[in-house]
């Protein structure tokens, strides 16, 4: 059933547990505890910016593939009505009626206003798309910066039950200079850097 949601423990969340319930207050357990939790908030807030910037960069990267078919579509357009002015342009040439020589002309200057219509709409539709695959990048970018905070936060995580299983106190000293790291990419990641 989607809604029954279960949460299986591994042998580091217990002897977490264990270790807060039995060890002195202040101690090892109870600071790793804390900075575990610490690094578990942020990394759950990281992750979720890593998921916002990933959909970010595909929803503007589809727009960009939108807005480049419909430039695609006005150039498609554009040489539609170039090829109408060709065949206007050689009827002028074969036909010897200047009534009829008249009409031409009119048809070719008309489809050379709407050409230069076409052409400003086609290139303002691939300027658009341009900056839409910009965004896209951008936003590709910040993904993968939230990403490593992300997977720093959690080897850090990581250290602090290794940490905690083997009582060493370097360990802790490494988690918390993973976590240093994982918050300075977190907030490189949100300065856009």
């Amino acid at each position: 059933m989607s809604g029954d949601h279960f949460h299986v423990h591994g042998p580091h969340d217990h002897e977490l547990e264990h270790a807060a319930q039995h060890e002195p207050r202040g101690g090892l357990a109870g600071q790793l505890a804390v900075i575990t939790a610490i690094l578990a908030t942020l990394g759950a807030c990281f992750s979720y910016m890593g998921g916002a910037t990933q959909a970010n960069a595909g929803l503007y990267k589809n727009n960009a593939a939108i807005t480049k078919t419909e430039a695609a579509n006005r150039w498609n357009y554009y040489q539609a009505k170039s090829s109408r002015q060709n065949l206007s342009e050689l009827a002028l040439d074969l036909t010897a009626d200047e009534q009829q020589k008249a009409k031409y002309r009119d048809k070719i200057a008309r489809y050379e206003s709407e050409k230069a219509q076409i052409k400003t709409e086609a290139e303002k539709l691939e300027a658009l798309s341009a900056d839409w695959d910009h965004k896209s990048e951008e936003q590709l970018h910040l993904h993968h910066r939230w990403a490593q905070a992300t997977t720093v936060l959690q080897v850090g995580i990581a250290l602090a039950a290794i940490a905690l299983l083997t009582r060493r106190r370097w360990m802790e000293y490494a988690t918390l200079g993973a976590g240093v790291l994982g918050i300075g990419l977190g907030i490189a990641a949100w300065l856009h850097v």
